[in-house]
This record gives structure tokens, sequence and C-alpha cells, in this order.
């Protein structure tokens, strides 16, 4: 199985709901195709350097997957279809992915992210502590 990455410029006028549709059916593809989805990174709407489409703004993601030919084929048929999606591009990272690696990879990045949650809690936890513990006890009248 090969590792592709593909980034693809979606209309910046869309809203979160309009833009669903998209990522769900890339989401149905992949597993229909024997793929696997490692990653989905939004990069938000950054300036173009020419225009698409009369548009000088684009909202970029990137899809980090394993899979086949014809998975990318499907991707790249659906991606030229849809009018919402401005351009893509698929590069090929891996020739022979280890998939044991890439389960083992995804499931470090969860745990830290879940370890990053927690230490954000605790860390607010204590902000919280701290600011009702210094609190003044005694309150100046007017003068």
């Amino acid at each position: 199985m090969k590792r592709y990455e593909t980034i693809v410029i979606i209309d910046p006028d869309l809203s979160k709901e309009a833009e669903s549709p998209i990522f769900e059916r890339v989401n149905d593809l992949i597993p229909q195709y024997k793929g696997i989805l490692i990653e989905t990174d939004d990069w938000g709407t950054k300036k173009l350097a020419y225009d698409i489409k009369k548009k000088n703004r684009g909202h970029y993601v990137r899809l980090d997957f394993c899979g086949d030919g014809a998975l990318v084929q499907e991707m790249e048929r659906f991606f030229r279809i849809d009018d919402k999606i401005m351009k893509f591009m698929t590069v090929l990272l891996q020739e022979d992915a280890d998939l044991d690696a890439i389960k083992a990879e995804m499931e470090e990045k969860t745990a830290r992210k879940e370890q990053a949650a927690a230490d954000a809690a605790e860390q607010a936890t204590k902000s919280e502590e701290s600011a009702v513990n210094s609190e003044p006890t005694e309150e100046k009248g007017e003068e």
C-alpha cells in the first residue's frame, strides 16, 4: 500500500456546513477502496499566489492517507467534478508504507493530543485555584 498526501484548496466563501459534504465524501471513499485516512490537517484560509476562479484567497486542507492508485483516481475525479474545489494536488510520500508503523504513529499522536488536553485542563484548574486563593480577604472602605 502506498502513502499519499493531497492538498485541496476549497472556495473560501463556503461555510463549514457547505464544506462538510466534501470531507464526508472523502471519508466514505477511502474505506471503500481499502485505504486508511491518517490525518486531515486544516490549514485555514490563506492568500493565493495568483487568482484561481477570480478569487485571491483559498481554504487549504491537507489529507494524509494510504491507498492504491484506484483510490487516488477516484478522489481526483471527485475533486474535478465538484466546483467548490478550486485546486488540488496529490503527491506520493512512500512507495511501500508500513501499516503497523503508521497505526502506531496515529496512536502516539492521539495519546499526545489527549495528554496536551489533560495538561491544559490541569493548568486551567491551577490558575483558577490560585486566583481564588489570591483574592484579598479585607476590603478597604471608601475614604
